[in-house]
């Protein structure tokens, strides 16, 4: 077999273009295939980009416009529904120049990613649903919903926790895992915040989770978490409006110390709201020569903050394997290799987090007297530095071992 030249990227939100942009800095011409008639830039709410994110945006040349429509936010503090302190974390592990992990609207993410790529020539095709792909030996196959096909020598799958590609790939792949949480977020200004700039609050309320961070500009940007034991169907969150759901979080969040329910109140809209997934383990990520990354292949829950980190390193990891290695097929092994026990270590860590966000009463008590000696005890975990101090580099041969290490 010889080296790939072109590519076919699934999906356009935040792996797409970062592993289009990966692989052309390998020499491999990429297409990127998007279902969505013009992009996905109203989806989700904000999101942190972790220092390890940071930095693998760098080595694809792309960190800057990127570190430009956000703020740094290097830590958390969190409370009960008292009010009370039960400690702090870092949520980064600052790079050489001192940048740190970094929140931003995740529609600025999906929008300049993309036109950074646009910039460098990189083919963006919308209204590309793809439904069917075959491994012809020597290509791979694609056919989209409007009748087109095409070919390509390798196909990654860049088109999210719903992906078709994964299906693709393993027709009894499992399906995301519901986190027992329903999401919703928003922007409130006019409310006093009594946080430094960039310094997230989470809150361990006594029903839900809320968490806010204060944008430099005086807007404060929230999230809350609410526990519901059984996923809502469709027709159900389709049938459930504005007004409903912030009777949802007023109730929630009703018997709670500190700024919540004033910022739910000066919110106009209500956004991201629906069911929390994560894909803890995939037994296939790779067959032939179709690929999933991201989170198609391991979306961990919000609470990580790492999921659109890892999808920047999974596509300099993907695009250095098929640099180095003649074999397209042994290129997407030694990428699995590479990459499956990292990120599924950093989604047991989340999917512990989320267990401890709304506990009964007697838990409760447990957390809150455990909590503070545990955050002082992992102020500079070997987790934390494993997750934020990694940093994936490009200059060195694509080997299982020398993808990235710590700080």
């Amino acid at each position: 077999m010889t080296r790939p030249r072109t590519a076919l990227v699934i999906g356009a939100g935040i792996a797409g273009p970062a592993v289009a942009m990966a692989l052309q800095k390998a020499g491999i011409e990429p297409v990127v295939y998007e279902a969505h008639p013009s992009g996905a830039d109203d989806l989700g709410v904000f999101l942190t980009l972790g220092s390890n994110g940071v930095h693998a945006l760098r080595v694809l040349d792309a960190a800057e416009p990127v570190l430009a429509l956000g703020f740094p936010t290097p830590g958390v503090t969190l409370r009960n529904h008292r009010g009370r302190r039960l400690g702090s974390s870092r949520i980064g592990v600052p790079l050489a120049d001192g940048t740190t992990s970094q929140t931003l609207r995740r529609a600025d993410l999906y929008r300049v990613l993309r036109e950074i790529a646009v910039a460098r020539g990189v083919r963006f095709e919308y209204g590309r649903r793809l439904v069917a792909a075959h491994d012809t030996g020597d290509a791979v196959h694609a056919e989209f919903a409007d009748g087109s096909e095409t070919y390509g020598d390798v196909l990654v799958g860049c088109d999210g926790i719903n992906s078709t590609v994964r299906t693709i790939i393993d027709p009894a792949a499992p399906a995301p895992t519901y986190t027992g949480l329903v999401g919703t977020g928003g922007y409130a200004r006019g409310v006093a915040v009594d946080v430094e700039p960039g310094s997230y609050e989470m809150v361990f309320g006594r029903r839900a989770f809320f968490g806010y961070a204060l944008e430099p500009g005086g807007e404060v940007w929230w999230f809350a978490n609410l526990p519901r034991p059984h996923e809502p169907a469709r027709s159900e969150l389709e049938a459930t409006t504005e007004s409903r759901w912030r009777e949802e979080l007023e109730s929630a969040f009703a018997a709670d110390r500190g700024p919540l329910l004033p910022l739910v109140r000066a919110t106009p809209r209500l956004l991201g709201t629906g069911p929390i997934h994560s894909m803890p383990h995939l037994p296939l990520w790779h067959r032939g020569r179709m690929v999933v990354v991201g989170d198609a292949s391991h979306a961990p829950s919000p609470t990580s903050g790492q999921g659109a980190s890892l999808a920047v390193e999974d596509a300099v990891v993907l695009a250095r394997c098929l640099r180095d290695l003649p074999d397209p097929v042994a290129a997407l092994r030694e990428f699995e290799q590479a990459r499956r026990p990292r990120v599924e270590r950093i989604i047991a860590q989340a999917a512990r987090v989320n267990n401890a966000k709304a506990p009964g009463p007697v838990g409760r008590v447990v957390r809150d007297a455990m909590l503070p000696l545990v955050l002082r005890l992992t102020a500079d975990s070997k987790a934390l530095r494993e997750s934020y101090g990694y940093r994936v580099e490009w200059a060195a041969p694509a080997t299982t071992a020398g993808f990235g290490g710590g700080a």
